[in-house]
Parts: C-alpha cells; sequence; structure tokens
C-alpha cells in the first residue's frame, strides 16, 4: 500500500476509526440484533442489510488500520513560493486559453472532480515545488502531455474540512 500521507490524514483516520469502533459498531451490532429478533433469517431483508452494514464497517476500519501502518508519512509544508501539499494553484492552460485552479493533496484525499488533484497524479507530480511564473509540461501519458503557466499560489495550512475519501 505504501501511500504518502501527512500528520493530519493519519489523525483524520484515527478519528475515523475509533468512531467506527465506539459509536457506529454498536449501532450496526444492535441493528443486527433487531432484525434477528423478527424471525426467519433465511427471507429476512432487513437482517440480511443489517449484516450487510455491519461487515462494511469492519472492513473499512481494517482498510484505516491497514493504510495507517503501511504509510510514509511525509511533510506537507513548503516554502512560501513554491507549490506544496495543501496549496491551491491557479494555472494557466495555454491550449485551453483557460485558468483553473487546483488544491494539491495527498491521494487519501483526491477528488478531481472537486478540484482536489492528487500528488501522485500528473498534474500533481508536476506542480510540486514550482514556483509562480513556471512553465510546467503535465505529461499524461506516453502520447500526450501540456503545458500550463502557474499564475497564483494560495497557502492552506487547515486541511480540518478535508474529508479522507471513501473506496
Amino acid at each position: 500500500m505504501n501511500n504518502q500521507l501527512t500528520k493530519s490524514d493519519i489523525k483524520k483516520m484515527e478519528e475515523e476509526i475509533e468512531y467506527r469502533k465506539v459509536v457506529k459498531r454498536y449501532e450496526l451490532l444492535d441493528a443486527v440484533k433487531e432484525a434477528r429478533a423478527h424471525g426467519d433469517l433465511s427471507e429476512n431483508f432487513e437482517y440480511h442489510a443489517a449484516k450487510r452494514e455491519k461487515n462494511i464497517n469492519e472492513s473499512r476500519i481494517r482498510y484505516l488500520e491497514k493504510m495507517i501502518k503501511t504509510a510514509e508519512i511525509i511533510d506537507d509544508s513548503s516554502k512560501d513560493d513554491e507549490v506544496g501539499i495543501n496549496n491551491t494553484v491557479e494555472v494557466y492552460i495555454e491550449e485551453d486559453d483557460e485558468t483553473e485552479s487546483y488544491r494539491i493533496v495527498t491521494t487519501v484525499r483526491g477528488d478531481a472532480l472537486n478540484g482536489l488533484v492528487s500528488i501522485e497524479s500528473p498534474i500533481g507530480k508536476a506542480l510540486l515545488g514550482k514556483k509562480i511564473g513556471d512553465r510546467v509540461s503535465i505529461h499524461v501519458n506516453d502520447n500526450y502531455s501540456y503545458d500550463v503557466i502557474i499564475k497564483k499560489i494560495i497557502k492552506t495550512n487547515d486541511d480540518s474540512q478535508d474529508r479522507i475519501r471513501q473506496f
């Protein structure tokens, strides 16, 4: 697995594990017990649905624990004039004559549809460490790349609203 995670990512994962173990696990166990009390389990949809939800919760706990155990902790600090993790970057895409904004995040928080670009994505890799005015070539694959110019870097240290992505 060896995902690159920040201390903040680890903290959020630990909080989610705690919630799932202390709160959610008992709610789901109660739902299974209640559904089981309704009789014949072979035709009891509520029972099977409750068991499924319980199993999903336990799988998520195991997944998060494995992510933490195998994580490579990375520093999310960067120089004032360069792109770093949690920074929002405004880039000018020359071939489209458009300006776009992306926030550079770790893989577990990546959500391209909402402008959260992973440090392991082609654009994330290319932008990290660059400065305002730099022309950066984004290599999507062997057959396609495009250039962007960094217009603005907005430093962000607060990632408290970011969520760890569900898989």
